[in-house]
């Protein structure tokens, strides 16, 4: 096969697994696409529909290891992703948008991982990530739940994050279940996060210094947010105001 056909190939083929796995520039659809049942959006999130990315480009890995610049493109669009998920998910009052800019990120280090060769690694922090996003969706579904019995029916309301509060008290379990998914997200040992997160860490340092500092950074970044997430959600009293609800009501509805 001669080489330039091998080039148009991967380079036609590369845009669409960056659409696909959420990658900087392509990335502003996944946002817009979190409204439905949240047992739908774990498993389109986590499982299916974005992981198709990672699988497109891992299973042509070797397509795209004989062009070197696409190599380095792909390195270079996973460092910008995950450091510009992280980001975004600093400033976001929504829950399941946090987790999806969250999910952004954790792409990136994926198709970072894909770009420095380290290919087990990419598909071991897919499988790790799935376990604990997932957690992470289903509890967030249990939290907006116990919001809509208090401020109704309403996505600018109920899954609002400066609204919550001192959810602990309602829903202890949900609290655990949380509790244990950001944990693993932010990579706790012997927690499943942990060990591929350290392996691509790793990793980075021998590929290159500058994108080993920016993972190792954007790595502190999402302990910071998720746990803001968790204390804004669990931690303190319930922020929403009263004045339109009995507190036998709330009391009743929340159980």
């Amino acid at each position: 096969v001669h080489f330039l056909f091998v080039t148009l190939c991967a380079s036609l083929l590369f845009p669409g697994a960056v659409a696909k796995f959420v990658q900087f520039p392509l990335h502003v659809w996944l946002p817009d696409a979190m409204e439905g049942p949240t047992s739908i959006l774990a498993l389109i999130h986590v499982a299916t529909m974005v992981a198709a990315g990672i699988f497109l480009v891992a299973r042509l890995f070797l397509l795209f290891i004989v062009i070197p610049y696409i190599v380095n493109l792909i390195s270079l669009i996973g460092i910008i992703t995950i450091l510009l998920g992280a980001t975004l998910a600093l400033a976001q009052k929504d829950i399941k948008r946090d987790f999806t800019y969250s999910t952004m990120s954790q792409l990136g280090c994926m198709m970072l991982a894909l770009g420095m060769g380290s290919y087990r690694a990419a598909l071991f922090h897919l499988i790790t990530h799935a376990y604990s996003k997932a957690l992470l969706f289903l509890a967030s579904r249990s939290i907006i739940h116990s919001m809509e019995a208090i401020v109704g029916y309403s996505l600018d309301k109920s899954q609002n994050m400066f609204f919550m509060g001192g959810l602990r008290k309602h829903v202890p379990i949900t609290k655990i279940a949380f509790l244990v998914g950001t944990l693993s997200l932010c990579g706790i040992p012997l927690l499943a996060c942990f060990c591929s997160k350290d392996e691509i860490l790793s990793d980075s340092w021998l590929y290159s210094p500058i994108f080993a500092i920016i993972a190792w950074s954007t790595a502190r970044l999402t302990a910071f947010y998720m746990f803001q997430i968790y204390l804004l959600t669990f931690g303190g009293h319930l922020n929403v105001h009263f004045q339109k609800y009995s507190g036998k009501k709330v009391a009743l509805s929340i159980q």
